[in-house]
């Protein structure tokens, strides 16, 4: 599929989801006003026909005004304008609520002018079975003098209720936007490994064309019959298509390594060695080359552990060799080992070019190479701190990284739990 393609399924793909999830809180929120609108308007009907039975019942005129006031969303006030009996009020109240069907929990009290309080309260559920209420916390009115209050404290899930059927098409919808998301991320990964893919063969082409050109120059030079005439220019030869051949086999055993780990095909041989041994002979081979500038500090009186002294060794390789390529001047490197209670803590320190914070978040992952320019111009596959990672997370080290753009950068392995005493 092409570039072009994939960017407009994912624009696409983005403004459709973000346009069901608006359309959705919009819908929603309408619903929620439709439905609360209603339930308002039946409890006011409802209440304005409790009021009129209870003018008929004590034979007076009702007041001019409406009778009943929304005080709070869940809180209404009825002005009877004259005394109220708690029990035809309350057989008036169940009777209207479940004509207008309202199966609803409501609570209510009566305002007693005489001690300016709301005064027997009872808590009547949607069956209709009512519970006398010991303390009365419905606020008062100043406008009337005879009248009740009334509560409605399910009022949000008596209308969630109602919406039942919204909700469930709502939910539908919502996991149809789930998928979409999914999908979109999906073609994002697939993008996104397909770019790392024709990176890695770019890459890898790449680093096999130059050893493949050096042995086949070599070869070349070895048909001609004369080179025995010239055994110092013969064995030079012989001696680069050995070193071409170890180079390609290192660069392959390096995706090797990668692709057995990945396929859970992989297994640690640990033993018991000293990490500061191993150190050692890493770096007296990397100091053959006199343009590197290398120290070791050895501090840990303790550099037992148990691993797998390949991998442990390709570990310091890499991370030196990470150091090494990303040196603008002569790479120099400190190498420090220290106890911290049960954990030695191996330090790699660099002067190199140094990470940015993004940089350093993607620096682990694999195919992740940091550019030093407008393009990629360090050699590698970008598996270097892949490997490092896979293999600390297989030993159960951890590998930690602080690094500033300009100043260098410092690797921490951490081997903790592994250190064994020895007498």
């Amino acid at each position: 599929m092409k570039q072009n393609n994939i960017r407009y399924i994912i624009i696409l793909g983005t403004f459709t989801i973000i346009s069901i999830i608006i359309i959705q809180v919009i819908w929603m929120r309408n619903a929620w006003n439709t439905s609360e609108k209603q339930f308002n308007q039946s409890v006011h009907i409802a209440l304005r026909n409790v009021a009129d039975n209870i003018f008929q019942y004590n034979e007076i005129d009702p007041p001019v005004e409406y009778p009943v006031y929304q005080m709070s969303s869940n809180y209404f006030i009825v002005n009877t304008n004259s005394e109220i009996d708690p029990e035809i009020l309350e057989y008036y109240l169940i009777s209207e609520f479940n004509a207008h069907n309202l199966s609803i929990d409501f609570e209510y009290a009566i305002y007693n002018c005489n001690d300016d309080r709301m005064v027997y309260g009872k808590y009547i559920n949607a069956d209709g079975e009512s519970f006398d209420k010991k303390k009365i916390n419905l606020p008062k009115s100043d406008e009337y003098i005879y009248y009740f209050g009334i509560n409605f404290p399910t009022k949000s899930s008596f209308i969630i209720n109602r919406m039942s059927v919204w909700i469930i098409f709502s939910s539908i919808l919502f996991i149809v936007v789930i998928f979409l998301s999914y999908a979109l991320t999906i073609i994002l990964q697939q993008k996104r490994l397909s770019e790392q893919q024709k990176d890695f063969i770019n890459n890898m082409t790449h680093e096999f064309k130059t050893p493949i050109s050096s042995i086949k120059l070599s070869s070349d030079v070895l048909l001609n019959p004369e080179i025995i005439n010239e055994p110092e220019r013969l064995v030079s030869y012989v001696e680069l298509i050995i070193k071409e051949n170890n180079r390609l086999n290192d660069q392959v055993e390096k995706v090797l390594n990668i692709s057995r780990i990945e396929q859970k095909k992989f297994q640690l041989k640990k033993e018991i060695f000293n990490a500061q041994e191993i150190i050692q002979q890493v770096f007296e081979s990397l100091s053959i080359n006199k343009s590197n500038n290398i120290t070791c500090k050895y501090r840990a009186k303790n550099a037992i552990i148990n691993g797998d002294k390949l991998h442990f060794t390709n570990i310091l390789f890499n991370l030196a060799d990470n150091a090494i390529k990303y040196s603008k001047n002569k790479p120099e490197l400190v190498i420090e080992t220290e106890n911290i209670k049960n954990k030695l803590i191996i330090t790699i320190k660099d002067n190199g070019i140094g990470m940015t914070k993004e940089q350093q978040k993607n620096v682990f992952k694999k195919f992740y190479r940091i550019p030093t320019g407008n393009v990629h111009n360090v050699k590698g596959f970008g598996l270097g701190l892949f490997y490092v990672k896979t293999i600390c997370k297989l030993h159960k080290w951890k590998i930690k990284l602080n690094s500033e753009l300009g100043l260098g950068t410092e690797f921490l392995l951490i081997i903790k739990n592994e250190i064994i005493n020895v007498a």
